[in-house]
């Protein structure tokens, strides 16, 4: 099982090139990076969990600041948990994305989901209620582009004209999807589950109770699909780690662990994975 970092990434935490520098030494599998592009002022939309941990606001984009951690390094896995797909405009998406996998050598991981936000989304555009059909649709749209050969796409919200577009995400064999690994966050349930074994790879729950019994209600849904069974990924996200814990993920199948950083400038980080190493 692999073990991989995450954390809220702003102009005020550690940099990019020193976090992944020091993760890649360490022998960390990956780094993760979540995304917002801001949080309106006037805000009902209530955060996940409680309080709205302030770094929100600040957050680096993930694509950027996961360049410089690709420039930085040769076997790190990069990744977003979560990109906001709907927020994006699928044309110039599918080209960062694709060009961020090129470069780095195929490490991206794609991590994408709907998000929590009203108001963030309203301002791109995006109609609530349809967000989850405006993120499938933004993901065939982009695997149109990804495609070995000019491919057209007529959407729901989107269309693309068959194109030549370079460079294309790394190929990865035997995979059912054209594209970058890609992983669905949410909570669990059984529109969640087909969505993943519909247009996804696999599933990036938040670390929590329960995760045995959820995994094989996956795993049933996947395979009624018709997916391979091998072909599932799991990592589970924003663990604080636990011998036992961890134990326990590996026992179900759990494919990777990323574990939770705080926030903080580099002195404070680089402790903390002092202390996550013995999990290593």
């Amino acid at each position: 099982m692999k073990i991989s970092a995450t954390l809220y990434m702003t102009d005020e935490t550690i940099s990019p090139v020193r976090l992944a520098r020091e993760l890649e030494l360490r022998g960390f599998a990956g780094l993760y990076l979540p995304e917002h592009t801001h949080i309106p002022v006037s805000r009902e939309s209530p955060y996940p969990g409680g309080e709205m941990p302030p770094e929100c606001a600040r957050m680096l984009s993930p694509f950027v600041a996961l360049a410089q951690a690709a420039a930085v390094t040769e076997r790190l896995g990069l990744g977003t948990n979560i990109a906001l797909i709907g927020q994006h405009d699928p044309v110039d998406l599918a080209k960062q994305i694709a060009t961020l996998d090129h470069l780095s050598g195929g490490r991206l991981t794609l991590g994408i989901g709907y998000g929590w936000n009203r108001e963030e989304a309203a301002d791109h555009g995006v109609h609530w209620p349809a967000r989850r059909a405006l993120v499938r649709d933004r993901m065939a749209l982009m695997r149109a582009l990804w495609s070995a050969e000019p491919t057209a796409y007529q959407g729901e919200f989107a269309s693309v004209a068959a194109s030549h577009v370079h460079p294309k995400p790394v190929a990865r064999p035997g995979a059912a999807l054209v594209g970058p690994r890609t992983l669905i966050g949410g909570a669990p349930g059984p529109r969640l589950y087909g969505e993943i074994a519909e247009f996804a790879d696999g599933w990036m729950p938040v670390g929590g109770s329960g995760l045995s019994a959820r995994f094989e209600e996956l795993r049933g849904v996947w395979a009624d699909a018709g997916r391979a069974a091998g072909e599932l990924y799991v990592a589970v996200t924003a663990v604080v780690p636990e011998a036992g814990k961890l134990e326990h993920y590996a026992a179900v199948g759990v494919d990777e662990v990323i574990v939770q950083l705080p926030p903080r400038g580099e002195a404070e980080v680089l402790k903390v994975l002092d202390d996550f190493g013995r999990y290593l």
